[in-house]
């Protein structure tokens, strides 16, 4: 599920795109602290943002330009104002579209969806990664990295992580986990299972991430 981050400080206005896009499975993140609009960025990483330009603190072009620094996400601007040169400043700081308030619903979510698509499901499967607090997965050499430091993972913790980062919030069963492995699970011994999950959160540990997993007993794994 793609997560949009909606940086809008007219509440009525934020409700009803939030609620459209919710309709079209989108997880949904309002920001309401708009002093902390970076440090909400990097703590829900969403595959795009909608901003206002006229917000309380600092306007969307700063927030444009912080978010850039860090991340290459789609951006698009929702702002009633008109003139050219707020156009020509959006993009130039970075954003990606620009839509003038007030607008259609179906126009937003179809630009939004046309952002998302170029950006990633075009992309091919094995240069994707997955990304949880900061944890980034990368399919292409299954390696995991967190701070600028790498680790690489083995065939199986590396089809155990990447299950489970595909279920962010839910629980892994170990029977899907052990699924995931072989073809079979009743041949494998449960143990075999928990020593590759502990094997592969001492290594996520050493990067930096501890309780990155957590066991609910009797039932599986979890990523919060």
């Amino acid at each position: 599920m793609y997560r949009i981050m909606i940086v809008e400080d007219e509440e009525k206005i934020r409700r009803i795109v939030a609620d459209s896009l919710k309709k079209w499975q989108y997880d949904v993140v309002d920001v309401t602290r708009f002093d902390q609009v970076l440090r909400e960025f990097e703590q829900k990483e969403p595959h795009l943002v909608l901003l206002d330009i006229n917000l309380p603190v600092f306007d969307g072009y700063y927030w444009c330009q912080q978010i850039r620094s860090i991340s290459k996400v789609p951006i698009i601007f929702l702002s009633s104002r008109n003139e050219n040169m707020d156009i020509i400043m959006a993009i130039n700081m970075g954003g990606d579209d620009f839509i003038q308030k007030p607008f259609d619903l179906d126009i937003l979510v179809a630009k939004i969806s046309a952002l998302i698509r170029r950006k990633y499901t075009y992309q091919e499967d094995e240069t994707i990664k997955f990304i949880h607090r900061g944890l980034h997965l990368n399919v292409t050499n299954s390696t995991i990295e967190h701070k600028g430091k790498v680790t690489e993972l083995s065939r199986n913790e590396f089809i155990l992580l990447q299950l489970m980062m595909r279920n962010i919030g839910k629980i892994v069963s170990r029977e899907d986990l052990m699924q995931a492995l072989w073809s079979d699970e009743q041949f494998i011994d449960d143990n075999t299972l928990t020593v590759n999950v502990n094997r592969m959160r001492r290594k996520i540990s050493e990067l930096g991430l501890d309780h990155f997993i957590s066991t609910r007993k009797g039932m599986g794994y979890l990523i919060e």
